[in-house]
């Protein structure tokens, strides 16, 4: 039977130095039936000749050149032109382990799934951090979800669509909302609230460069998250509710407030960032005037621990702050001391 088509999406956009990289990984896949879609996003640079290179070379490569819009905007182009059965997505600063697409599509072929998701190696400038353990697993809607939304130290299963593949029936339609970042939050929950199955690879098939200098993680920080990344989470929460799940939903809020107190505390370290930390404590406020963080914070499932940080953080932000500065400072040094 003759393998199934996957299309591969990589958006460029300025990245002339590290393209060839990240193309010649997609090419150098034991999995040969791939379509690869490069859009270039209105590169300014040497990109968008790079990818028409490949074109020339390999049959395989299709370009889109367009007027800058967005790495959203890129990939939506990219999804415009699929002809695949199933669809994966590269950055094209990131690069791609040879045997990526063969393990993900021979894992939901085997499992019945519509997406597999796999590890992925940190890259940084001093190190490559892997917390592989090379096994494999099937999950139902509900067992991936809650992974997703709580968190599992078994699992790495990251709202990045660039760690996924994904059928292209379950998301056909589906686009990124254009002029955001942390675009893959929504894209990612609606795919899984949609699917049945996903097959978890425990392998590092990805490698994602973490602290390129100028990449859209390292902008604006402050920004990114109260614009984006926040509405995001709320959002997040508002759809598993509104799928059904409302236990499921409570608990990806009991993890977005967790969240926002771990925000605050990072903005609170800098002088040119507590402006992010104020506007954090303001819209805890805000929830806890309408009795949303009550109520959450009432359910089962959380902690005691959690309970009195956020009790305290909503009576005395600053109170807060110092409280967690000198617990890191004095209480986790003296408990690591004791345990060695």
């Amino acid at each position: 039977m003759k393998e199934a088509l996957i299309s591969v999406i990589v958006a460029v956009y300025n990245i002339e130095e590290y393209l060839p990289r990240c193309v010649d990984t997609v090419l150098g896949q034991t999995y040969k039936n791939l379509e690869i879609i490069l859009v270039d996003d209105g590169s300014a640079d040497g990109s968008g000749h790079i990818c028409d290179a490949y074109a020339e070379r390999d049959g395989r490569v299709k370009v889109i050149h367009k007027k800058n819009g967005g790495l959203s905007d890129a990939r939506n182009a990219g999804l415009e032109a699929a002809a695949g059965d199933y669809i994966g997505f590269v950055d094209g600063d990131d690069w791609i382990e040879p045997d990526m697409y063969r393990a993900m599509y021979e894992a939901c072929e085997r499992e019945g799934a519509e997406v597999a998701a796999c590890r992925y190696k940190q890259i940084t400038k001093t190190a490559v951090i892997d917390a592989s353990a090379g096994n494999s697993v099937s999950l139902s809607k509900r067992e991936a979800l809650e992974i997703y939304v709580c968190g599992d130290e078994r699992y790495l299963i990251y709202n990045s669509v660039w760690s996924k593949l994904f059928s292209a029936d379950l998301i056909r339609g589906m686009r990124f909302p254009v002029g955001k970042n942390s675009e893959d939050i929504m894209f990612t929950t609606k795919a899984f609230c949609k699917m049945e199955r996903l097959a978890y690879l425990d392998t590092a098939y990805y490698n994602y460069v973490l602290d390129r200098e100028g990449s859209i993680m390292n902008e604006k920080a402050g920004e990114r998250r109260l614009q984006d990344e926040i509405p995001f989470w709320r959002e997040q929460i508002d759809y598993i509710r509104k799928a059904g799940m409302e236990d499921l939903s409570d608990k990806a809020a009991y993890h977005f407030y967790r969240r926002l107190l771990f925000y605050y505390i990072d903005f609170m370290k800098e002088k040119t960032t507590r402006k992010y930390a104020a506007e954090i404590a303001k819209q805890l406020r805000e929830d806890n005037k309408n009795g949303t963080i009550g109520r959450i914070y009432r359910t089962d499932g959380v902690a005691s621990g959690d309970r009195a940080r956020m009790k305290l953080m909503l009576a005395c932000p600053q109170l807060y702050y110092y409280t967690v500065k000198l617990y890191d400072k004095y209480i986790i040094p003296l408990r690591t001391g004791s345990k060695s």
